[in-house]
């Protein structure tokens, strides 16, 4: 807790005014551009962009003063420059690129195991003998388990599944990034995570059990307060 001044009812409630305000204006411009059919690059749209950082910065002020007085917090949090930087990309990009990463434990490997000989019994060609297993392999080695399985099934159905398959999800995270051109086929398959330009990205979207977690065991962040969930 800080040594300055406490904030007053009167400062918090001004605050969340403010916070009301800020609203209003956002939805304001919100609705002025979709008049203008949205037009990129437009002075309706710069203006949605300002009235964005006014709400955000209105909501995090707001935010700090509910916590100084009260010892509570705000379910909202707005992604901050310190997690990506400001978007440099075009204002109409032509491509998109999905950057997608999800982690997993393995954390009961017989299940795993048998999952994977269940699949190789049942076709047997779904083991690669060019990755160095065979069907029976499958169901002894993790390798060659993890081979079958992400062979055998998408990755949104091992998400839906993971518990089957004896793993525990990690965090995740999904990256909408702006790109000038379509790439030609083929290429940047041998680097594809090369262009993942965090100057580029649109919007992100983000999963950790931290954002729970912590706040229901008491965790705190770095100033010390408790960590929200997103």
């Amino acid at each position: 807790m800080s040594d300055a001044a406490q904030p007053t009812a009167a400062d918090v409630r001004a605050a969340a005014e403010a916070v009301k305000a800020a609203l209003d204006r956002h939805l304001e411009a919100v609705e002025r551009r979709a008049a203008a059919n949205g037009a990129a690059g437009s002075d309706a749209d710069t203006a949605v962009y300002a009235a964005f950082d006014e709400l955000a910065a209105a909501g995090e002020a707001y935010d700090e003063l509910l916590y100084e007085a009260y010892d509570e917090v705000t379910p909202f949090e707005v992604p901050g420059g310190e997690t990506m930087p400001d978007y440099t990309g075009p204002d109409e990009p032509r491509a998109l690129s999905v950057f997608i990463r999800r982690d997993y434990a393995v954390r009961e490997p017989q299940r795993l195991l048998a999952q994977a000989q269940r699949v190789t019994d049942l076709d047997p060609e779904s083991a690669d003998d060019e990755d160095g297993f065979d069907g029976e392999s499958a169901g002894r080695s993790v390798h060659a388990a993890l081979g079958v399985l992400f062979g055998e099934y998408e990755p949104d159905e091992i998400a839906t599944r993971h518990k089957e398959f004896g793993l525990e999800e990690g965090d995740a995270t999904l990256w909408i990034a702006a790109a000038d051109e379509p790439a030609e086929p083929g290429e940047w398959l041998a680097a594809p995570f090369d262009q993942a330009d965090p100057e580029r990205v649109v919007c992100r979207f983000d999963i950790s059990t931290v954002f729970d977690e912590d706040e229901l065991e008491g965790g705190l962040d770095a100033e010390g307060r408790p960590r929200r969930g997103r």
